[in-house]
C-alpha cells in the first residue's frame, strides 16, 4: 500500500489502524488517533465497546376506519394513503437511525376482529413496545383497549386532525402510555428513544467501586445490574498502569483541546490519562458499561495521586457514565441523560445563592459535549481538584442564557425533574467549592432554597416533557420542587 501524504508510511499505517478503533475523544485530531495504538493493540479498549447495544423490537399497528372516509375528522379531504406512506417512511428512518427492529402488521385495524388480531400478535411476540398510528377520531376506544390489554408499553402517534382534547386527556396521562398528538416528528421519535433507553438500562452493568465487598444485585424496575467491587481494586490497577503511548497521547490531546491550563503539571496530565485508561480496562474486564466510585474517599486516604475528575470527563464525553462518590443513583441519573437524551451532564452539589435567588450547582467533573456526544465540546479549563489541590479536574464553561434540566433518581421508582436557565459560570476563586460551578435561574420555583435533591444531574436543554414521558411509560413517579414557599417557613 502506498500513501501519498506528508507523513511517513509507518505513521500512515497507524492512522488507518487507529481510525478503525474510532475513539470519540481522540477524533479531535487524526494524529491523536494514530497515537492510540502505538502500544500493544491488545491492551487498547475502544470506549464504543463499553456502551450497551441491546436488541430492541417494536410492533407496529395502524388504527383507522373503513375507507373511503365520509364526515368525521381527519376529514374527506385528508389524503390518507399519502400521509400513511409519509409517516411509515419516517418511522422506518427513525428506527434505522436508533437501531430498532420493527415488526409491522400489514393489515390496518378497522374493526373489532382486526383489534383482536393485533392484540394476539403482541401477546405472542412479546415486543419491547407497541407503536400505533391512529388515523380516525372514532378509533380512540381501541387505544384505550390496547393500553389495558397489550401488556407492553404503548406508543401512540395521533397526527393533528385525529383527536380533540377530550380524546387525549386521560390516555395521555395513563402509566405505560406515551402519546404524541402532533405533526412534529421528533416528538414521535422521542417515544422510540424511550424504549431504547429502557433496554439500555436493562442491558447495563454499573461497576460500584466502594467498600470491600464483591457482589451483584439488580435494580428493580430499571433492570440494571449493579456489581460491587472493593474500592482498592481501582487504585491497585491504577498503580499497575504504566505510562504507555496511549497514556501520553491522551494527556497531550487533553492539554491541546483545553481552553486553558491553570494548575495541572505534565505529571498530573499523565496521571489523569492513566486513570482514564485504568477505568476503561476495568470496565472491559468486569463486562460493565458504567461506574460509580468512592473517589473522594480514595483521595482523602491518599491512595491515588490524582482524583479521577479529568478522566471521568473523557468517559462521559464518549457516552460512558462515570459517577462520583459511589452515589449509585447519581450514576443512574447520569445514565438517563446518556441513554435517553444522548448527551452528558454532571452530578452536582446544590448551593443556594440567596442574594440573587439562584441555584448554584457545582462539581469538579463534567462532560464537555453538552449538546450531544456527536457535537463539538464547549470550552473547558483544566484545574486541580479544589478540595485537595491535586491532579486534574475541569471547569466546563456552560453556555449562558440556555435552558437546563435537573434530574435525580431518588430510587428506581421516583425521579425529581426541574428546569432552569444558566445565568453565569462561577469562578473559583473568589468562590470556594468545585471547579465546574454554574448559577441557574430556576423555572417555576419561587425560592432557590426549596430546590429538591442532592447530586442532581444537570444537562443542557429543556427535556422536562421527554423525561416525564419516559417515566410515565415505565411507571416511575415524577416529582418537582415546590413552586411556593412552604407555609411553615418563618413560623415561631
Amino acid at each position: 500500500m502506498k500513501c501519498s501524504c506528508c507523513i511517513s508510511r509507518r505513521d500512515c499505517l497507524k492512522l488507518f489502524a487507529a481510525a478503525a478503533v474510532g475513539s470519540a475523544f481522540l477524533k479531535d485530531s487524526v494524529f491523536a488517533e494514530a497515537g492510540a495504538l502505538m502500544g500493544d493493540p491488545r491492551e487498547f479498549v475502544d470506549p464504543a465497546s463499553l456502551r450497551p447495544k441491546p436488541k430492541v423490537n417494536i410492533a407496529v399497528g395502524t388504527l383507522q376506519q373503513p375507507t373511503p372516509y365520509w364526515l368525521g375528522w381527519p376529514g374527506t379531504a385528508y389524503k390518507l394513503k399519502e400521509r400513511q406512506k409519509e409517516y411509515s417512511a419516517k418511522l422506518e428512518e427513525s428506527a434505522k437511525k436508533l437501531g430498532i427492529d420493527l415488526s409491522v402488521e400489514s393489515n390496518p385495524v378497522q374493526d373489532e376482529a382486526g383489534m383482536t388480531a393485533l392484540l394476539n400478535k403482541v401477546k405472542s411476540e412479546k415486543p419491547d413496545a407497541l407503536f400505533v398510528a391512529i388515523y380516525h377520531m372514532n378509533c380512540w376506544g381501541w387505544v384505550d383497549r390496547l393500553s389495558r390489554e397489550a401488556g407492553v408499553p404503548l406508543l401512540v402517534f395521533a397526527p393533528i386532525g385525529t383527536s380533540f382534547t377530550g380524546h387525549v386527556l386521560g390516555i395521555s396521562r395513563t402509566p405505560g402510555v406515551y402519546l404524541a398528538s402532533t405533526l412534529e416528528w421528533p416528538a414521535v421519535e422521542a417515544g422510540l428513544r424511550m424504549v431504547k433507553a429502557k433496554r439500555m438500562f436493562e442491558e447495563s452493568r454499573i461497576l460500584w467501586i466502594q467498600g470491600n465487598q464483591r457482589n451483584e444485585t439488580v435494580l428493580e424496575r430499571l433492570g440494571t445490574k449493579v456489581r460491587a467491587i472493593p474500592r482498592d481494586v481501582f487504585n491497585q490497577r491504577f498503580d499497575a498502569t504504566p505510562v504507555t503511548d496511549e497514556v501520553r497521547q491522551v494527556a497531550s490531546e487533553l492539554r491541546r483541546t483545553a481552553k486553558k491550563v491553570v494548575e495541572p503539571t505534565q505529571q498530573d496530565m499523565l496521571n489523569c490519562a492513566r486513570a482514564y485508561v485504568t477505568a476503561k480496562r476495568l470496565l472491559a474486564d468486569e463486562n460493565a458499561n458504567a461506574l460509580s466510585m468512592d473517589c473522594l474517599g480514595m483521595v482523602g486516604a491518599k491512595l491515588v495521586p490524582t482524583p479521577p475528575c479529568g478522566a471521568w470527563m473523557l468517559l462521559q464525553d464518549q457516552g460512558i457514565t462515570a459517577g462520583c462518590e459511589a452515589d449509585l443513583f447519581g450514576a443512574t441519573s447520569l445514565m438517563l441523560t446518556s441513554y435517553l437524551l444522548n448527551r452528558p451532564g454532571y452530578m452536582n452539589d446544590p448551593v443556594a445563592e440567596t442574594a440573587k435567588n439562584l441555584l448554584i450547582t457545582a462539581h469538579c467533573t463534567c462532560g464537555s459535549r453538552l449538546r450531544g456526544f456527536d457535537k463539538p465540546r464547549v470550552p473547558f479549563i483544566l484545574r486541580n481538584h479544589s478540595e485537595s489541590a491535586l491532579g486534574v479536574s475541569v471547569q466546563v464553561l456552560w453556555p449562558v442564557g440556555e435552558p437546563v434540566t435537573l434530574i435525580r433518581f431518588n430510587n428506581p421508582n421516583e425521579v425529581i425533574v426541574d428546569t432552569g436557565t444558566v445565568v453565569s459560570n462561577v469562578p473559583t476563586p473568589p468562590a470556594g467549592g468545585c471547579r465546574t460551578s454554574i448559577e441557574i435561574k430556576m423555572d417555576d420555583v419561587e425560592d432557590a432554597r426549596d430546590v429538591l435533591g442532592f447530586h442532581q444531574v444537570v444537562t443542557l436543554g429543556n427535556h422536562k416533557r421527554e423525561v416525564e414521558g419516559f417515566c410515565q411509560l415505565y411507571g416511575i413517579r415524577v416529582i418537582h420542587s415546590p413552586r411556593f414557599e412552604p407555609q411553615h417557613r418563618g413560623a415561631a
